[in-house]
């Protein structure tokens, strides 16, 4: 997990909320990284390295390690984005009104730091009928097998 070296908050694991400031942020998080999260920035569309990713794993918060979506959960909506249908747990996305640029949307953060991912939408297939429309630079991706590994370490 890219985002994990030299960052004393990153863990799949723990579930305690993380609030730091952002001057902390920014001495943790590469600054790619702070800023998608902390100062909620967007990469552009179809250049996210998992965009088109199709390997069977779990996505994290690239800031906290938060498990945010299951691979399972991931769909092809041609946005330009990653897009799930639905997040891991009710808790791992929290939610927030985005009225910028002339826009009602819904910004979509990590339940555990806060970080800002994405906004959600629905326009997206069953069950949910949401497309959680999330920037690539603010996941992490760990395939099954080495997920269930890590997380069997960090216990």
């Amino acid at each position: 997990m890219e985002s994990s070296k030299s960052n004393r908050v990153y863990s799949i694991t723990d579930t305690s909320k993380v609030n730091i400031t952002d001057i902390e942020w920014k001495k943790l998080l590469p600054a790619d990284v702070f800023e998608i999260a902390r100062e909620k920035g967007t990469e552009r569309p179809f250049t996210g390295k998992y965009n088109a990713h199709k390997e069977v794993g779990t996505y994290y918060c690239a800031a906290c390690g938060n498990p945010l979506f299951a691979s399972n959960g991931k769909f092809e909506s041609s946005c330009g984005w990653p897009s799930f249908f639905e997040p891991i747990t009710k808790g791992s996305i929290i939610y927030a009104p985005d009225n910028k640029y002339g826009m009602e949307r819904t910004e979509v953060m990590c339940g555990r730091c806060k970080a800002h991912l994405g906004h959600v939408f629905e326009d997206g297939p069953p069950p949910t009928g949401l497309r959680y429309c999330i920037n690539s630079v603010i996941l992490d991706f760990t395939k099954a097998k080495d997920a269930a590994e890590k997380f069997n370490k960090e216990k």
